[in-house]
């Protein structure tokens, strides 16, 4: 069915979404991409880039060329994921700094309720089905289980190789990309590059992207092509288990002190910081790094030894409005 500019810009805000989720290390844009029934295309255009294109190109034409790899949809999908981290990049983060717990619950509504609707997408359930799907539970959740690394080497092979690894992360649904780049030790200098118009930074890191996601969408596309119920058990799996690093309430453990240069407990220092000046510290990457958290019950919500507001039953109210949200898409997906 040939598409209209309506479909083009729809195809546009599903890209939109997909990239204010891979702002977030601990959510998806792969899991949205499913969530939205572009993932399977997604895969096969970012497929099309091989050297039939090339002969294509040389042969018929730019046209035929890009019709052979799907560019109208790629571009759609790549400026919304453009314009959503020149726009939202910024909402999201500040977000992530001053209501945190907000904006997880959201999150967490949302990647619970596509649980349920990739789950409908497995036609026959058998014994390997379910191993599968256990196996990528328990692996996802040791990934969120993870301590990031503290030093964080930027050299340029470190760079590429960070953006080839996380660029694979962020194409699976249930692992998160941002997330794989706080455990290598890459996020901060990411996306001080990104602020600060580090090209050559940048071009390391998106070099190493290219190479990652055009071998690793080969792979995924000739397992669902041969494989897709145990791919879709895998990654329902995958999801399950990275609900745990979108958990809304969250303990610290340890913390990088950037002064002593030592990773300690972190109730050696909550006694001398006030909730604001550690809110502060952890995220604007001055004093203390978060090193480790874990997820605990709201009604246990604190900052080492300041108790701070579960902002309970807010967060319950935006966990339910992210789950209807993919229901509602669901519905609109089935009706058209």
């Amino acid at each position: 069915m040939k598409r209209t500019i309506k479909d083009y810009f729809l195809i546009g805000l599903k890209g939109m979404a997909m990239g204010a989720a891979d702002v977030v290390p601990g959510v998806s844009g792969g899991t949205i991409a499913f969530i939205l029934g572009i993932y399977e295309e997604l895969l096969s255009s970012i497929s099309n880039v091989n050297l039939s294109l090339l002969k294509t190109l040389k042969d018929k034409g730019i046209k035929k060329a890009w019709q052979q790899l799907n560019g109208n949809f790629l571009l759609s999908i790549l400026l919304g994921i453009f314009i959503s981290f020149i726009s939202l990049a910024k909402i999201i983060s500040w977000l992530l700094k001053n209501q945190p717990v907000l904006l997880w619950a959201f999150f967490f509504g949302l990647v619970l309720a596509s649980v349920l609707y990739i789950i409908k997408q497995i036609t026959k359930w058998n014994i390997v089905s379910f191993v599968l799907l256990f196996v990528g539970a328990i692996l996802a959740y040791w990934i969120t289980t993870l301590n990031p690394l503290v030093s964080e080497n930027s050299s340029p092979i470190f760079l590429f190789l960070s953006g080839a690894i996380a660029i694979c992360a962020m194409i699976l649904p249930g692992i998160s990309g941002s997330f794989i780049l706080l455990l290598l030790g890459a996020y901060k200098p990411i996306i001080s590059a990104i602020n600060n118009k580090d090209f050559k930074t940048i071009a390391f890191v998106g070099a190493g992207a290219v190479l990652g996601i055009l071998t690793f969408a080969r792979v995924l596309k000739w397992l669902f092509a041969h494989y897709k119920n145990e791919m879709l058990a895998v990654l329902t799996g995958f999801i399950i288990g990275s609900l745990n690093k979108i958990w809304p309430w969250k303990q610290t453990n340890m913390v990088f002190d950037k002064i002593s240069g030592k990773v300690v407990p972190f109730s050696e220092v909550s006694d001398y910081l006030t909730l604001s000046v550690y809110q502060k510290s952890i995220n604007n990457f001055e004093t203390i790094k978060l090193i480790s958290e874990k997820s605990i019950s709201p009604f246990k919500y604190s900052y080492g030894n300041h108790s701070t507001d579960s902002q309970l039953f807010l967060a319950i109210g935006l966990a339910v409005v992210g789950f209807a949200l993919i229901l509602l898409m669901e519905k609109l997906a089935v009706k058209k």
